[in-house]
């Protein structure tokens, strides 16, 4: 007869293996799309016939390690000056931020650059409330989005222009995001093979397969008019790029994936600020699940799936994975055993397997990523880095959670620069 351990331990198998199949065939999709993008002919000098007015806005909120080298590379961008308005919110910082803006403006007057500062009755309210202060003053057709730390490379802004301008269906395009800091120390590192893996070649495998992309928060364009029919940022959540994500899809229009559009930004470097801002998604993705998905379903087609993956990824998956450990370890010691037949450490040991050739076929599409050192860290990485997400998972669900029981806002966290 089979105990109660036994039907955990088969719950936890089949939702794990079902997660790495499902990844799996998301990967190898990303890499067939990152192919054609390379295969494929852009001619972003050419291809733009009218370059269309765009405002990019800068939410910046104590800034002042990063913020000179970030709006440096935007004004650095190769797109023409009287076609594009840069808008930086200097969000109620107690830093040097506001000296260190004014000093550029004044550097580059040639350069169409607004600084809007906001003191603790406007602002310091979170990035969503930012950037709905910066869209009040937006004049362009469209609105590209950068957080403070970004240095987008030189054609970046060009390729996102090209892409939106091309297809009626794009509400939005997203550009890539790279790791700035990956060499700093061994987080960063797992930080940046994350980055590539998880998030840029999962991108493009649902991208490809469902035609689904979600805001990643910065380095995007969106259509100023869908953005202020939507009403702008949804000041409540606190991951207000996936939020604004369904509701563009709710409105008819698709998020297109272009690579080419690349970043680079700074990632955390210790073990606290890190687990901050990974609490901090965690619960961003609660609020989305808990606001689209119940009591009953407020969206449909392909982003509807999406958000089922995302509730099953951070609950189901995320219980298997916690059954999963709690009956290996009892089994160590003799407190819990498994009844069941078969060889389960072989079966182990073929999805730990899985995992590290999934992430090592991502990296080969990166070039220099791909290398002995790196390939190391994978084989390391699902023993330390991945286990870590359990701790950051149970912080999220309980701080969501506990805010709700007390009715409590939820507070938006900034991550600490270096």
């Amino acid at each position: 007869m089979l105990k109660t351990v036994d039907y955990i331990f088969m719950y936890s198998l089949f939702s794990i293996w079902i997660l790495l199949l499902f990844n799996a065939w998301l990967a190898f999709a990303g890499h067939s799309f990152f192919k054609e993008i390379e295969e494929r002919k852009i001619d972003i000098i050419k291809g733009i016939n009218n370059y269309p007015m765009v405002s990019i806005l800068v939410p910046a909120h104590n800034e002042e390690k990063v913020i000179e080298r970030s709006i440096l590379a935007i004004l650095k961008m190769d797109y023409p000056k009287d076609k594009r308005q840069l808008i930086v919110i200097n969000d109620n910082s107690k830093d040097e931020t506001g000296i260190i803006l004014e000093e550029i403006k004044s550097k580059y007057p040639n350069e169409n650059i607004q600084i809007i500062t906001t003191d603790a009755r406007t602002g310091g309210k979170g990035k969503a409330n930012a950037l709905n202060i910066g869209l009040q003053y937006a004049t362009g057709e469209y609105v590209v989005v950068y957080d403070a730390d970004n240095t987008p490379e030189v054609m970046s802004l060009r390729y996102l222009v090209y892409e939106i301008v091309n297809s009626k269906e794009y509400g939005a395009v997203i550009g890539k995001f790279r790791t700035r800091n990956k060499d700093a120390n061994i987080l960063t590192r797992f930080i940046n093979i994350e980055t590539l893996s998880f998030q840029w070649m999962m991108q493009g495998g649902r991208w490809k397969k469902f035609g689904i992309c979600l805001l990643p928060g910065t380095n995007f364009i969106i259509r100023k008019d869908l953005l202020e029919k939507l009403g702008g940022w949804d000041t409540k959540a606190i991951a207000e790029d996936t939020e604004l994500s369904i509701r563009v899809y709710g409105n008819g229009f698709k998020i297109a994936f272009m690579p080419r559009a690349v970043s680079w930004e700074q990632e955390p470097e210790t073990f606290k600020v890190w687990f901050k801002q990974r609490t901090r998604w965690v619960k961003g993705n609660i609020y989305v699940v808990n606001k689209y998905l119940f009591p009953l379903p407020k969206c449909s087609g392909p982003i509807l799936i999406d958000l089922l993956y995302m509730f099953l990824e951070s609950f189901l998956f995320f219980f298997a994975v916690i059954f999963s450990d709690a009956v290996f370890i009892l089994g160590l010691f003799g407190i819990a055993k498994i009844s069941l037949p078969g060889n389960f450490l072989v079966i182990w040991m073929l999805a730990y397997i899985l995992f590290i050739l999934e992430i090592s076929i991502n990296l080969t599409m990166e070039k220099g990523e791909y290398n002995l050192s790196n390939f190391f860290l994978i084989v390391i990485m699902y023993l330390t880095y991945c286990q870590c997400w359990i701790i950051v998972c149970i912080s999220g669900i309980y701080s969501y959670f506990k805010d709700a029981i007390f009715k409590r806002e939820h507070t938006w966290y900034k991550t600490e620069r270096f």
